[in-house]
C-alpha cells in the first residue's frame, strides 16, 4: 500500500519501511519550538525528569514572541524563565528582543526548518512548515519537555484529505482566502487530526508566503498539519534562507486519501469568516454592511512581505476611515526592515496607521489591540473565537491582508475593488 508525504516522513524518522495510518510510532525529531507562554510550563516539567539536560542544543528554537517585549510582570518572569534555561542550556536559536519574530515566520526565515524535516512545537500553528515539505505539527508544553530532553516523540500516524488545487487564482485572491474557502467548505473538525495535504497544477500560481498561510491555519480545520510539495519554488526559498541538506518526499501514486476535494482557485472570490469560527465564512460580496472598529494585519498567518505589500498597495494614497485604529504588525525583524527600505511603514503612517515591533500582541487577546464590549476587527489572524481580542461581546472577523485595509478605509468590511 502506498504512503502519503506525511507518512512516508514519518516512517523515516521512525526507522521504519512504511507505517500505516492509525499506527502508533516513535520519532526522531529535527526541531523543537516552544514560546514565552508554553516553555515555561515545559522547562518546569523537565525539572521533574531524570533528564536534566536537553538532547541538541542546536535543535530547540525558544522564540519569545507572544508579550514582547513585555507588557507585564508575568510576561516578564516567563521569558526571565526562558532565557535563564537559554543561557544554561547554551540553546543556539534563542530569538529575544532585537532578534525575534513571530515564531511561524521566523523559523523558516533563519532557514531552521527544511522539506523532509519532523518538527513540533509547544504552538498549535507549528503546522506552517507543511508549506516547504516538513511534517510540523503543534504539541502540549509537556510533549515539548519529553522532546527537548529525548529528542524524540509519539506520533500516531494520520489518515490524509487531498486538496487537489486547479486554476489560476484572480486578483485581490490569496492564499488566505483558499484556506478560509477550504475551512468553510469542511469544517473545523473536517481535517480532525488528518494530514492535509495540497497538489494540483494550481500551486504553481501561489507564492510561498501563501503556502505558509495555507498550511499556517490547518489547525483550524482541525488538521494534524498541512503539507505541500516541493517544487522549484519551495526549493529556492529553501536554498536563499538555508545551508541544512533536504529531503523531498513524494506521495506515491496509489497512497490513500479518505477523500479528495477540488478546489477551482479561479472561482475563488475574497473571503470573510464571521465570528465566532473559522467555518463560518462568506464572500466579500455576500459580508453586507459590517462596519468595523478595527483592522490588524499581521500574525504568523499573515505578517510576512506578501502581505505587507498587499495592504501597502491598497493603503497607498488613502486614509484610514476617522474611526477605525489600523495596526500593522510585521512578523519578524528582516521583514519589518524590508518593508522599511520599500518605504511600506511610510505608506502605512501616512494612512494613519500604526506599525508595531513583531509580535503575536492582538492574535490572542494579549495587548496591542484589545477589544472592547461591542467592538468589530477585521483581522489577519487565524482564530476569532469568543472573546480571542479581548472582551467576549466583540467580534473578529478573518480576512486577508487587502481586504483588511480596503475595509480600514472604508470603515466596513470591503473589498480593495471598491476603492
Amino acid at each position: 500500500m502506498g504512503m502519503t508525504m506525511t507518512q512516508k516522513i514519518l516512517a523515516a524518522h521512525a526507522g521504519l519501511s512504511e507505517v500505516t495510518a492509525g499506527q502508533l510510532i516513535e520519532a526522531d525529531l529535527d526541531l523543537v519550538l516552544g514560546n514565552d507562554i508554553t516553555s515555561p510550563v515545559a522547562i518546569n516539567e523537565m525539572k521533574k525528569m531524570k533528564h536534566q539536560t536537553v538532547f541538541d542544543r542546536d535543535k530547540i528554537a525558544l522564540v519569545m514572541d507572544h508579550f514582547i517585549p513585555n507588557k507585564d510582570i508575568k510576561s516578564a518572569e516567563n521569558c526571565k524563565c526562558c532565557r535563564d534555561f537559554a543561557c544554561k542550556h547554551e540553546i543556539t536559536n534563542y530569538f529575544d528582543v532585537g532578534e525575534m519574530g513571530i515564531e511561524h515566520a521566523l523559523l523558516p526565515e533563519k532557514g531552521l526548518v527544511v522539506a523532509g524535516d519532523a518538527v513540533i512545537g509547544a504552538d498549535s500553528h507549528t503546522c506552517t512548515y507543511g508549506a516547504l515539505g516538513a511534517f510540523s505539527t503543534g504539541v502540549g508544553s509537556t510533549d515539548m519537555a519529553a522532546a527537548m530532553a529525548t529528542g524524540k516523540a509519539w506520533f500516531k500516524v494520520p489518515p490524509a484529505l487531498r486538496f487537489e488545487l486547479v486554476g489560476k487564482p484572480g486578483e485581490w485572491v490569496s492564499g488566505k482566502d483558499v484556506i478560509l474557502h477550504i475551512i468553510g467548505l469542511i469544517g473545523v473538525d473536517g481535517a480532525l487530526y488528518k494530514s492535509m495535504e495540497f497538489t494540483g497544477e494550481g500551486i504553481s500560481y501561489l507564492t510561498m508566503d501563501d503556502r505558509f498561510t495555507i498550511c499556517n491555519m490547518a489547525i483550524e480545520a482541525g488538521g494534524k498539519n498541512g503539507i505541500f510539495p516541493v517544487d522549484d519554488l519551495a526549493i529556492q526559498y529553501m536554498k536563499e534562507h538555508s545551508k541544512k541538506e533536504f529531503t523531498v518526499y513524494e506521495a506515491d501514486e496509489d497512497a490513500v486519501y479518505e477523500e479528495t476535494y477540488t478546489i477551482d482557485l479561479s472561482r475563488l472570490k475574497p473571503t470573510v469568516s464571521f465570528p465566532h469560527l473559522p467555518e463560518n465564512t462568506k464572500t466579500i460580496d455576500e459580508a453586507g454592511d459590517i462596519k468595523i472598529d478595527q483592522a490588524v494585519i499581521g500574525s504568523c498567518t499573515n505578517g510576512r512581505m506578501d502581505d505587507m505589500r498587499a495592504a501597502a498597495k491598497v493603503l497607498k494614497g488613502r486614509k484610514v476611515a476617522k474611526h477605525v485604529r489600523c495596526i500593522v504588525i510585521p512578523a519578524t525583524q528582516a521583514i519589518y526592515l524590508q518593508a522599511m527600505r520599500e518605504g511600506l511603514l511610510e505608506i502605512f503612517v501616512e494612512a494613519g496607521a500604526v506599525v508595531s515591533t513583531p509580535t503575536c500582541g492582538p492574535c490572542l487577546g494579549g495587548y496591542m489591540g484589545i477589544l472592547a464590549a461591542g467592538e468589530r476587527c477585521i483581522s489577519t489572524t487565524n482564530r476569532n473565537f469568543v472573546g480571542r481580542m479581548g472582551h467576549v461581546e466583540s467580534e473578529v472577523y478573518l480576512a486577508s491582508p487587502a481586504v483588511a485595509a480596503a475595509s480600514a478605509v472604508l470603515g466596513r468590511i470591503a473589498c480593495p475593488c471598491e476603492l
